[in-house]
């Protein structure tokens, strides 16, 4: 079993949106993948909810449930959607189980002073120190054409983690939540120009 967890101790992140697409995709190409859901609004597992029964299937978890019915799933792939504000005992614990780690970061000055405070904690966890997980960011809703994308291009070369990719703010990540899909369920050529900034993410995985 390998597992992703995705963190920002930012709310609004980007961190669902990350998880749902990746536990899609991973669906797709025929993983057994659960979604772990920690975040108190549920919104992983609501995503779930609406998801049509004849896509891949992809098992969830949350915290109202216990721990033996994760291990039932036998998965291949836990895909981890972390809460906002997790640290100290609970970021430990997460990075234990984790073999990689994504940290999805928006273009506004808010997101990137949270996110630098973060990566700062996340550098002196011992797993991290270590390399005993790959970390990894990603920038998330990206208009490449203003400032603001610039300035979180400097941010994310600066912070010393590999950066993988930058996903545009497209109309068709909404479109995919509200449906419970991801952009692997829906036709490529609704997708195309997505799927060209994910393919970086996915060659890293693999």
């Amino acid at each position: 079993m390998r597992t992703i967890l995705i963190a920002n101790p930012k709310g609004g992140s980007g961190k669902t949106t990350l998880a749902t697409n990746l536990a899609g995709h991973l669906a797709q190409r025929g993983e057994r993948v659960l979604l772990v859901d920690l975040d108190r609004q549920r919104s992983a597992t609501d995503w779930l909810a609406r998801r049509p029964e004849d896509m891949p299937t992809i098992r969830g978890w949350n915290r109202q449930l216990d721990k033996k019915a994760m291990g039932e799933t036998r998965p291949d792939w836990l895909v981890v959607d972390s809460p906002a504000g997790m640290h100290g005992d609970r970021l430990t614990n997460a990075l234990k189980r984790a073999e990689r780690v994504l940290v999805p970061v928006q273009p506004s000055s808010f997101d990137m002073e949270a996110t630098r405070n973060f990566l700062e904690t996340l550098c002196a966890e011992k797993s991290v120190r270590k390399a005993k997980i790959e970390v990894a960011m990603i920038g998330m809703r990206v208009d490449a054409r203003t400032r603001a994308a610039s300035d979180l291009s400097l941010f994310l070369y600066e912070a010393g983690f590999p950066v993988l990719t930058m996903l545009r703010d497209a109309q068709i990540y909404v479109q995919a939540a509200s449906e419970g899909l991801s952009l692997f369920d829906m036709t490529p050529s609704r997708t195309a120009k997505e799927l060209e900034q994910w393919q970086p993410l996915l060659d890293w995985l693999d």
